[in-house]
């Protein structure tokens, strides 16, 4: 929660004590994770450097224009010489998508059509580095050239699309206007996993495809095993590690222990639970998710001072005849919501 609202959250547990915090859904998921991901130097300046290779692609209707054409001609070579296939929806000639700080998914929609395009917008802004007509066009080309065809962005290109590609799904499904909460939650769980095993077990195949993609594209490779050294850490004398190490650790493992500390914090083991219990008493469908097991472990795990315990005892079996009597009542088999069941 940010801290504009920990006054509000205060006022609300004095009012009620028994009042559970669930970080918001609305607030959107994915740029909060873009965000933690930039704790990390080095994709904090990736994004700077992304932001400026679409603004000088962009800024143009002609340049656009330019863009489509190149990726056009990439196309068409690509089919010709049977490197990929043609079909229905396939290869469509599209643009780069810009991204922007509040716009659902824009960053990860611009890091998919930049590694789409990325030949075709290498060309234009070659192009435009030495045919600009002005020198601030050349010079705006030039340093985003220079960001564009560097090894730095093109890992950190690669491994956000896949962070953002497992966070999506989930960040999607927090932003429907009708919640399916325990969908939502199993998605929950599901990218904490496979987070997880981005950061166990995907290092190798991860450097691979970079270095796969960096041939086809002419950029040059570091060597993996020659000691790193930048300008922190040469003015610091910090200890030798390699450019493996650096890539590895302080960037890859970094970044992933972001995410998982930003979903850990958004969706804790005790709001999850919680979330999972009261869908229990949503009238959707029926009440098709009505589960008196799961009501009567939401009062005992998390409103126990609500209920004595002869009254705990007393709930099960009152839930039985609720199921049985009032949840097929006619009143109640159109109800959707909760605020429309509590009314």
């Amino acid at each position: 929660m940010r801290g504009e609202w920990k006054g509000l959250q205060a006022l609300i547990i004095q009012e009620c004590p028994y009042a559970y915090y669930v970080h918001c859904f609305a607030h959107q998921l994915q740029l909060a994770l873009v965000a933690a991901a930039k704790e990390v130097v080095d994709v904090h300046a990736f994004f700077q450097s992304l932001s400026n290779i679409i603004n000088v692609v962009c800024s143009s209707c002609k340049r656009n224009d330019e863009l489509r054409s190149a990726y056009a001609t990439e196309i068409f070579h690509l089919v010709a010489t049977n490197q990929i296939e043609i079909g229905r929806g396939a290869n469509q000639i599209g643009t780069l998508k810009t991204s922007g700080d509040t716009r659902w998914s824009s960053h990860f929609n611009s890091i998919c059509s930049l590694l789409r395009m990325f030949g075709a917008i290498t060309s234009v802004i070659e192009d435009l580095a030495t045919n600009g007509s002005t020198y601030s066009q050349r010079g705006d080309a030039t340093y985003a050239l220079k960001s564009l065809l560097s090894f730095d962005f093109v890992f950190i290109l690669h491994m956000m699309k896949e962070i953002m590609g497992i966070t999506d799904k989930l960040c999607q499904a927090l932003q429907q206007k009708s919640q399916d909460i325990l969908n939502a939650m199993h998605l929950v769980s599901s990218t904490k996993s496979l987070i997880q095993q981005l950061k166990d077990s995907s290092w190798g195949a991860l450097l691979e495809k970079v270095s796969s993609f960096c041939n086809d594209h002419a950029i040059q490779i570091p060597d993996m095993g020659a000691s790193f050294s930048d300008i922190i850490r040469s003015r610091r004398k910090k200890d030798v590690v390699t450019v493996e190490h650096h890539y590895r650790v302080d960037i890859f493992t970094s970044v992933i222990d972001f995410q998982l500390k930003e979903l850990n914090s958004r969706f804790s083991e005790q709001a999850t639970e919680l979330l999972i219990l009261s869908t229990s008493l949503d009238p959707k469908d029926a009440f098709k998710l009505f589960s008196v097991c799961n009501i009567c472990n939401l009062a005992k795990n998390f409103y126990s001072l609500d209920f004595s315990e002869q009254e705990k005892i007393q709930l099960d079996y009152e839930l039985q005849h609720y199921e049985l009597d009032v949840v097929k009542a006619p009143d109640f088999q159109n109800l959707s919501t909760l605020a429309e069941f509590n009314n």
